[in-house]
């Protein structure tokens, strides 16, 4: 297993040209399903899932009005829940508290229309992305061509085994897991406990880990500028901040709001990859379009959940064509709804996936602790 912090990732845009071009075989190959002309494949086999992404190519074009009207309904309540927090907790009053969490989950709203940008998805111009996801990116502390790059690496070797330690969630392999030394296996226990996962994790990534470019610190300059750029223009907006409500007010506001943003984006973030039916390959065997559609799990979550987290539950999809805008992911699942059921977990169902922990490579399916000492003690 090659574990590694940080990569400078190709162009998204790249990504999916070189997906597409893949994907011609499982065309031709698919011809019996598929009409040339009107038809799609009747049901998205592992076999045909590189056809898919010449299918929802057709989404890929954004709305501009659309995507200022996202852009506006989100930073506009995202600044009247901050500023209404910061408001009643000066006056000592008790509604404060209860504000800053529709402010967090504004804020998370706020990342994933950032995370657009980082796609190149949301206005498809460049300049405009780049721009608006570095503005955002002082909010939600997250220094953006840094995040643009690792998250880029992390979309073209998701569910590659011998890829991993990008912009992922570390996860080992069940043997992986046995070879270790006791104080090994200790710590790769006390990295996938809850509280650690989600608690202690998002403040080290986003008050800490994102201040320096880690795992690019050799790379070129500009993860070193993204990251001094971003923190120079945090610790303006924050001394501004703090001139105008006071250090305490302040800090009472906006630290849970981003700790409170950040452990929920960590959840979303494990939920779309951390689910039983995954999938994980070695190098030799592994193809982007199949570890896209299977290795990415359709969060299905309510109506205003989903509107809240950007549609990204819809992550299969997202990753089989990340330039598709989030807010036409809902159009992709009407016009086809054979892709609803592949990887689909409720919310309730998503509670269970925290027990899981390392990647069976038997049974290509993920288990908890519990589960592969059950496998040891079989062998």
């Amino acid at each position: 297993m090659r574990q590694r912090v940080g990569l400078v990732e190709p162009d998204t845009q790249q990504l999916n040209r070189g997906a597409e071009q893949k994907s011609r075989a499982a065309l031709r190959n698919s011809s019996d399903q598929m009409n040339s002309q009107n038809h799609e494949p009747k049901s998205p086999s592992r076999d045909t899932t590189g056809a898919w992404i010449k299918i929802l190519a057709q989404y890929r074009q954004p709305r501009f009005g659309r995507s200022v009207f996202e852009l506006v309904v989100t930073a506009v309540p995202f600044a009247a829940f901050w500023a209404g927090a910061c408001i009643f907790i000066m006056q000592g009053s008790w509604l404060g508290a209860l504000l800053i969490l529709p402010a967090a989950a504004f804020l998370l709203r706020l990342f994933m229309i950032q995370h657009d940008c980082g796609h190149g998805s949301f206005f498809a111009r460049r300049r405009l992305d780049t721009w608006t996801g570095r503005i955002i990116g002082v909010l939600t502390l997250t220094p953006y061509d840094y995040w643009r790059r690792t998250h880029a690496e992390h979309h073209a070797s998701a569910g590659n085994l011998d890829e991993r330690g990008v912009g992922d969630i570390a996860t080992l392999t069940v043997d992986e897991y046995h070879a270790l030394s006791p104080a090994r296996r200790l710590g790769y226990r006390f990295y996938r406990h809850p509280v650690v996962m989600f608690g202690i994790g998002p403040v080290w990534v986003f008050l800490l880990k994102q201040r320096l470019p880690i795992g690019m610190m050799r790379a070129e300059f500009l993860p070193w500028v993204s990251t001094m750029a971003t923190n120079l223009a945090i610790a303006l907006v924050a001394a501004l901040t703090i001139w105008f409500v006071g250090l305490v007010p302040f800090l009472l506001v906006h630290l849970p709001v981003v700790l409170l943003a950040g452990a929920a984006g960590v959840w979303l973030f494990y939920v779309q990859h951390q689910f039983e039916e995954t999938h994980w390959s070695k190098a030799d065997d592994w193809q982007f379009p199949k570890a896209a559609l299977h290795g990415a799990s359709h969060y299905d979550l309510p109506l205003v959940l989903r509107w809240l987290t950007g549609n990204i539950g819809v992550h299969h999809i997202h990753h089989l064509a990340s330039r598709i805008p989030y807010y036409r992911l809902p159009e992709v699942l009407r016009a086809h709804p054979e892709l609803a059921s592949i990887g689909r977990i409720t919310l309730w169902e998503s509670i269970g996936c925290v027990r899981l922990a390392l990647w069976d490579e038997r049974r290509g399916r993920l288990v908890s602790f519990r589960e592969a000492r059950k496998l040891l003690a079989h062998q």
